[in-house]
């Protein structure tokens, strides 16, 4: 069974989904233990704190969406590496591929193609990555808002205070006034340390199921380039029109479909063909030129013959006079 398993068949990303799973449960697990302590901290600033864990939660649902969401285009083209199309569902990520391919599968992919598929599935495992990203910024931006921010009312409460306290009064009285009086400094050190706490751990959290994703759409992204580069062909060299072009010119169309736009690479693979197929049309017309040219040449040298072939009869006839 292992001899007739394919190599180039792609490996399910459920092990990356598992590790995102049980690091979940595990950071639960701690806010579990440390509940009373997390609570109170929350309540330090109930509407700062709950925008982090909102942002938290919508980035944890995104990451495990990432991974999610390549077990379809992995069923998709493990079935067209066996041959079994109907068997798994039209992809979402690799619909360009699929509609480049048709009905084609896998059988035989020229160069340009494969180029134009990778850099295709390359951006878009890319931008679908740029939310998760801006994400975990967002929830350290939000910590140090909250640091700034809690450090603005203990600036502002400090000052109070003392503005607050006169000279000459009784020592209890001002006791007395400057403890209340501190409690508004404390309560903005609270805000500024838990809003940090909570930023730092949720940018923390969502760094690690950001990893896991990434690492999942690389597997993904070298197995299939694999896959694909098992069946590619260099269309180039395999076209009977490409192969009478000169060499310098096949060279210069291999570097440019090497070097094609992703955006514009299947535009660009269509406009390369014709160019190739007008190269060729004009290196016959060349050809055929030059033979007209030749055939010129060598009618006018018989003419010349002939000149001379008279010239030289008229002298002789004139010598004999």
């Amino acid at each position: 069974m292992a001899a007739d398993r394919d190599p180039y068949l792609l490996t399910s990303p459920r092990i990356f989904l598992v590790r995102m799973v049980v690091f979940l449960i595990l950071a639960g697990f701690v806010a579990l233990i440390l509940y009373r302590q997390i609570f109170v901290a929350f309540q330090a600033n109930p509407g700062l704190n709950t925008l982090i864990i909102t942002v938290l939660l919508i980035g944890i649902l995104l990451a495990i969406r990432q991974v999610s969401r390549l077990f379809p285009e992995v069923r998709w083209v493990n079935a067209m590496r066996r041959g079994q199309p109907d068997q798994a569902a039209h992809p979402v990520l690799l619909a360009p591929m699929a509609t480049m391919l048709g009905d084609g599968g896998l059988r035989s992919i020229s160069t340009v193609t494969l180029r134009a598929i990778l850099d295709s599935i390359g951006t878009r495992l890319d931008e679908s990555r740029e939310i998760a990203r801006y994400l975990t910024g967002l929830l350290v931006f939000l910590g140090l808002l909250g640091t700034f921010w809690g450090l603005l009312e203990t600036v502002g409460s400090i000052s109070g205070v003392i503005n607050s306290m006169q000279g000459g009064g009784d020592a209890t009285v001002m006791f007395d006034d400057l403890k209340n009086g501190l409690s508004r400094p404390i309560q903005g050190m609270a805000i500024a340390f838990t809003s940090s706490l909570f930023g730092l751990a949720g940018s923390l959290i969502l760094g690690f199921l950001d990893l896991q994703a990434g690492q999942a759409q690389n597997r993904f992204y070298n197995q299939l380039e694999d896959a694909l580069s098992a069946n590619a062909t260099d269309a180039f060299t395999a076209s009977p029109e490409a192969a009478a072009l000169p060499a310098d010119i096949r060279a210069a169309l291999e570097r440019l479909a090497s070097s094609s736009d992703p955006a514009n690479s299947r535009a660009a693979s269509v406009a390369m063909a014709n160019l190739a197929e007008g190269i060729q049309g004009l290196v016959q017309h060349m050809r055929s030129e030059q033979q007209l040219v030749r055939s010129w040449v060598e009618a006018q040298a018989d003419q010349q013959g002939e000149i001379r072939k008279l010239l030289e009869r008229l002298s002789s006839e004139t010598e004999r006079r």
